[in-house]
């Protein structure tokens, strides 16, 4: 077993940049979707709502291979080899970022109406008051479901593969192969545990660290 861990990890580097470029650039992506999805406006809200169906209703691998040969096919553009890990975290980031905005907004419709309108009897304006008032509050509320999708990220980072970016699962299965054993595919799934039970311990933490908003 120790001898295929090194060139298992070779595509962990890879693993872990889709896995946190996904989450720097979705997590703050979601918050505008979310707002287009509850705004009052008719077009602006049904846009982000076909938008939210579109990404959540079709499987990720599909919409990584239209991202990739999508510039291709519809505008005939030639990209080099730098496109396929960018089209792998536009692909992520966009998908993750529809699920994001609807536990955006679940969390922020939970919260009850008189916080709402407490703020604006103390003179909070609209843009004061949700980031005073209410986004901390709805930040404790949608954490656990949040995590849920962090965890689910991890996993899915082994999607990478259906566009030929060799990522750690990868790696694994091409270790298999040469190997003719499965352990590698057993190794691979053991460090995807323990990064899965890092990640939910440290947002189990900041879970905590919200609890003075009870």
């Amino acid at each position: 077993m120790i001898e295929f861990i090194p060139k298992i990890l070779s595509g962990a580097k890879a693993t872990l940049l889709i896995f946190f470029m996904t989450l720097i650039f979705s997590l703050p992506l979601g918050l505008p979707i979310c707002f287009m999805r509850m705004s009052k406006n008719r077009f602006v809200k049904g846009i982000a709502t076909v938008i939210i169906s579109i990404l959540r209703g079709t499987p990720l691998m599909l919409q990584l291979i239209v991202w990739f040969f999508g510039p291709y096919y519809i505008f005939g553009i030639r990209l080099n080899s730098d496109w396929r890990i960018l089209s792998i975290i536009i692909g992520f980031s966009i998908n993750y970022a529809a699920y994001f905005a609807e536990i955006y907004r679940a969390g922020i419709e939970s919260i009850p109406i008189g916080q709402y309108e407490a703020a604006t009897v103390l003179g909070y304006t609209k843009t004061k008051r949700f980031f005073k008032i209410i986004f901390p509050q709805m930040v404790k509320r949608v954490l656990p479901p949040v995590t849920n999708e962090v965890i689910t990220l991890i996993k899915d980072t082994s999607l990478a593969f259906v566009v030929a970016y060799a990522e750690m699962f990868t790696m694994a299965k091409q270790v298999a192969a040469a190997e003719t054993t499965i352990v590698p595919l057993f190794v691979a799934g053991l460090f995807y545990y323990i990064f899965n039970y890092l990640v939910a311990f440290i947002l189990e933490k900041i879970e905590k660290s919200f609890n003075y908003y009870s």
